[in-house]
């Protein structure tokens, strides 16, 4: 695991001492160049939240992953720069059933560039709003405490991820990259949605287009077969909304 190696990966070329403008140089880069996907979940390719084997999808073989992959390695990265980074358990709100998921669902460093938002502190729990416009109610996007947690502590929602209903990495296949000047780029399934200038464009793709286009637009060679998913994502059962961990066998 080499850091020259990933800064080359993330396209970074500014200065590496631990300080603010660093951080912000590092952060932009790494959302920038490391895509948001679920590839790995429908192509045979098991996920381990072992560093090495991070290093060797995100860095050597230049794909992405889901959170505990991208800021699992991110959260390495920084900390061998000299940053005092530390990893936070965070709940987050599903955008298709509205509902939180369960504990440890989301390993938080940073909010994401590209908008405003706003942290509220009630009862110990941490909750991160996206603020549209002025004078409008937030978007709840996840709830977080301030308990320092290391990559193993995800381990079994890892495994989560990658089979239950209620999960988006499971019921649809997808990769994601946000675009400079705004915007986003993003497989789903079969089609290739695109949003720039607030307009949105949907193309229908054939299962024979999508591997290559990966390649093309996301960098994403992948390993095994993909297989397409988008199905609907089920609401979690009760117990893990209110805050249970769920079973992994």
């Amino acid at each position: 695991m080499d850091v020259g190696a990933y800064l080359s990966r993330i396209g970074y070329q500014g200065p590496t001492e631990p300080t603010l403008e660093t951080l912000r140089g590092l952060h932009r880069c790494h959302l920038f160049s490391v895509p948001f996907e679920s590839l790995s979940v429908h192509c045979g390719e098991p996920i381990t939240l072992a560093l090495p084997l991070l290093y060797d999808k995100i860095v050597r073989r230049r794909r992405g992953g889901f959170c505990y992959e991208n800021n699992g390695l991110f959260l390495w990265l920084l900390r061998a720069l000299g940053f005092c980074a530390v990893g936070l358990a965070g709940r987050v709100r599903n955008r298709f059933t509205g509902r939180l998921g369960p504990p440890r669902d989301h390993l938080v460093l940073l909010p994401q560039e590209g908008g405003t938002f706003r942290l509220g502190l009630a009862g110990g729990v941490w909750a991160l709003e996206r603020l549209w416009a002025p004078g409008e109610e937030g978007q709840l996007l996840y709830t977080f405490t301030l308990e320092e947690r290391e990559l193993g502590d995800f381990a079994a929602m890892c495994r989560y991820h990658q089979q239950a209903p209620s999960s988006i990495f499971a019921c649809k296949s997808f990769c994601s990259l946000p675009q400079p000047g705004g915007g986003r780029l993003t497989y789903m399934g079969w089609r290739l949605l695109a949003t720039q200038g607030g307009v949105r464009t949907e193309t229908p793709l054939q299962p024979h287009e999508i591997p290559p286009l990966l390649q093309r637009a996301f960098g994403a060679q992948l390993s095994g077969t993909l297989v397409p998913k988008d199905q609907d994502i089920q609401p979690p059962p009760e117990g893990e909304e209110m805050g249970q961990l769920p079973p992994t066998d």
